[in-house]
């Protein structure tokens, strides 16, 4: 069952599925085991893609199993930034270890399995976020665990922000590895629900550039694929 994170945007109540997570038992396959769906070279032209972005497939969902719960958490004196590299582009965005150790600790976890390897941005709502994260590219898959990390009370999801997605059930802070990066201000009325990740400090026109892409109004499945070819994380 699809995980949502339920929002109104104007008039219209509007559902993004979100993080997937298990607390059902875990059988420790790692997601470095598993092949990593690529991207085909006959690609079906797409006339919905940006210019500047690759032509793919939608890949096939990816099989990770479910990992053991991360024990890892950045360290608040460092710096660390990620670098999402998709087929529209590279993304860099700068995690706030010190708001948001514990979640930042488990999104290096996966990055650095290649959890995020080959999958794609599942959802897109314009003027408000693109979504990704999910081995099972319908907004019902995670990576088997969740963490939970209070948000700052104070924060707002403005334009940049990168956050974790999680269900209406799940407490404030819970997440597994779906996350989504704010493109517009449809996303400054969310309460601080959503763990906190860090912000985009560079790439901000490729995030708008996926989030410009056509998408179904209801489900906010895109009509042209953008897949996540690696996620790294250096720390500095």
């Amino acid at each position: 069952m699809p995980r949502l994170l339920a929002v109104l945007i104007a008039s219209l109540a509007l559902v993004l599925a979100a993080c997937g997570s298990d607390s059902t038992s875990k059988d420790e396959t790692t997601a470095a085991s598993t092949s990593t769906p690529e991207a085909t070279e006959t690609a079906t032209p797409n006339e919905f893609l940006p210019e500047g972005c690759e032509q793919v497939d939608k890949p096939a969902p990816k099989q990770v199993g479910d990992l053991d719960k991360p024990t890892e958490k950045l360290n608040r004196s460092k710096t660390y930034i990620a670098t999402i590299s998709t087929t529209c582009g590279d993304i860099q965005v700068k995690l706030d270890a010190k708001r948001a150790p514990i979640t930042g600790g488990s999104f290096k976890y996966l990055a650095d399995q290649k959890f995020f390897d080959g999958l794609t941005f599942h959802r897109i709502v314009p003027d408000f976020v693109i979504q990704g994260g999910d081995p099972a590219g319908d907004g019902s898959g995670g990576p088997g665990y969740t963490v939970v990390e209070a948000p700052p009370s104070s924060l707002k999801y403005t334009k940049g922000i990168v956050a974790m997605a999680k269900t209406q059930e799940e407490p404030a802070g819970a997440s597994g590895s779906q996350f989504f990066i704010v493109t517009g201000s449809g996303a400054e009325t969310l309460g601080p629900d959503y763990a906190l990740l860090g912000k985009v400090t560079s790439g901000m026109d490729v995030a708008e550039k996926i989030g410009s892409i056509q998408s179904d109004p209801n489900t906010g499945q895109p009509a042209a694929q953008v897949v996540i070819k690696s996620i790294t994380v250096q720390e500095k």
